[in-house]
C-alpha cells in the first residue's frame, strides 16, 4: 500500500515526490548489495564497466563528466575495478600525462546486459512507458537535479 492509498495519510505533491524518490534510491540499494553478492559488483561499479566498455580509452576524468559524478567518487570506483582485476588504465603513448581506461577479459565478459541488474528493470520500464512519457521523466527528473545542484552549490 502507498501513502495516497492510505486516507488517513495525505503527504502532499511534494513529499508524494520525494517519497518515490526515496523509494526508487532504497530499491536501487537493496539491487546493488544483492548484485555485489551474486555478480560481484554493485550497481554503480557494474555502471562504470558498462561505460568504459562502451567507450574504451575514456579517461576517468570524462567518465565522471559523463556520470555527472564527482571525480573522486569515480576514482574510488576505478581503483576497486582495478584491484578486481576487471579494468586497467593504459598510458596514453602520444600524451603520457593522459590515462585511458579499458576493460580487461574478466571485464569484457561482465560487459553485456544481465538478468536481474539494476539496468534490467530500467529496460523493462522502457519497454512499458511511451516515448512523451520518458521524455517528461527526463525533463521533470534533469530539471530536479539542477535545482539539488544548485542548492548543494549554494554558499551557507
Amino acid at each position: 500500500m502507498t501513502p495516497e492509498d492510505e486516507p488517513g495519510y495525505p503527504l502532499g505533491r511534494g513529499l508524494e515526490v520525494l517519497e518515490r524518490l526515496w523509494r526508487v534510491n532504497h530499491a536501487m540499494q537493496r539491487v546493488s548489495n544483492r548484485m555485489s553478492r551474486d555478480l560481484g559488483l554493485t550497481g554503480p561499479q557494474r555502471l562504470v564497466v558498462r561505460c568504459v566498455g562502451k567507450y574504451p580509452g575514456v579517461t576517468a576524468g570524462k567518465l565522471a563528466a559523463m556520470l555527472h559524478l564527482d571525480p573522486g567518487t569515480v576514482s574510488a570506483a576505478l581503483n576497486r575495478l582495478e584491484h578486481e582485476g576487471l579494468l586497467e588504465r593504459r598510458t596514453d603513448p602520444s600524451d603520457r600525462r593522459r590515462v585511458a581506461l579499458g576493460l580487461t577479459a574478466r571485464g569484457r565478459d561482465l560487459d553485456h546486459p544481465a538478468a536481474h541488474t539494476i539496468e534490467a528493470a530500467v529496460e523493462h520500464l522502457l519497454e512499458k512507458v511511451t516515448r512523451d512519457e520518458l521524455e517528461a521523466s527526463r525533463r521533470v527528473l534533469g530539471t530536479l537535479a539542477e535545482l539539488l545542484e544548485h542548492e548543494a552549490d549554494r554558499e551557507a
